[in-house]
């Protein structure tokens, strides 16, 4: 059984990673975690990615009094072990958990599900199982976030399962042009356009492993995802009523044109003043 710290208040955002590692930022606030892995009871995170990226949606800036804050200091985290200590994982795992979060969405008030990992795949097929998983907590109600992937700049490199034409799929503003051009693009296998929107991914600071009081620097569309998929927690916090396409419908039309074809920019660059005005 998941280990549970479960307070009752605010909005739950699910997130799948390497794990977290109990920060002084997360304090009072990792509402639940479950290992996919090894079925360890206490959070943890032998990688550091994961417990970056919930740093980018959650941390509240303690340790750096304030500077490093994360986009919604004031949710509840649940955090989903389902890759390895090197970043590796399994399809199956992944499936396992979007099952677990279909399972225990109400007990932990589940609004948003991020999801900063991906995978390549040769075709169509490779990933179905994938896509038709994130697009039922989709169609359920939830609102899913996943990263564009690191595969850029070619075409056709939006990795699974952002490549649903479903959930929000982020790249990264400041990795779409030049030698740093990694943000993967569209359009997808079905003809997509892909990403929906780009927020700033390049040498981010966040919450590392180490010690309660520890920040890193990271870099990839991970690292833009939480970033947006904070904001639209903080959005349901105020507006409880909101559904997954009315957030999508105020994303398309906060965001800042960038003057980019659609498969590199989406609708833009993240406008969080402008989003959350909406």
């Amino acid at each position: 059984m998941e280990k549970s710290f479960y307070t009752g208040k605010g909005v739950g955002v699910c997130i799948l990673d390497t794990g977290i590692y109990e920060h002084i930022d997360f304090a009072g606030r990792i509402w639940a975690f479950y290992d996919f892995l090894s079925f360890k009871r206490r959070p943890y995170d032998d990688n550091g990615h994961g417990t970056h990226v919930a740093g980018l949606a959650a941390g509240d800036g303690t340790a750096s009094m304030g500077k490093y804050r994360g986009a919604a200091p004031g949710c509840g985290i649940i955090a989903l072990k389902v890759l390895d200590r090197y970043g590796n994982g399994s399809q199956e795992d992944v499936l396992r958990a979007i099952r677990w979060i279909r399972e225990y969405r109400q007990q932990y008030r589940i609004r948003v599900v991020n999801i900063s990992v991906g995978t390549t795949c040769n075709s169509k097929k490779d990933h179905v199982r994938l896509v038709e998983s994130v697009e039922q907590l989709w169609d359920e109600g939830m609102v899913v976030v996943t990263a564009a992937g690191n595969q850029g700049p070619r075409p056709g490199s939006i990795t699974a399962p952002g490549s649903s034409k479903k959930v929000i799929t982020v790249g990264s503003s400041d990795l779409l042009e030049g030698r740093s051009a990694i943000s993967g693009r569209g359009p997808t296998t079905e003809c997509v356009c892909k990403p929906d929107i780009v927020a700033p991914g390049n040498r981010i600071m966040s919450c590392v492993p180490g010690k309660p009081f520890s920040y890193g620097v990271k870099s990839g569309t991970s690292m833009s995802t939480p970033l947006v998929t904070g904001a639209i927690a903080c959005a349901l916090e105020k507006d409880p009523a909101l559904t997954n396409t009315d957030i999508k419908t105020m994303l398309m039309n906060s965001a800042d044109d960038l003057g980019l074809p659609r498969n590199q920019q989406g609708w833009g660059r993240f406008n969080r003043r402008r989003f959350l005005g909406m």
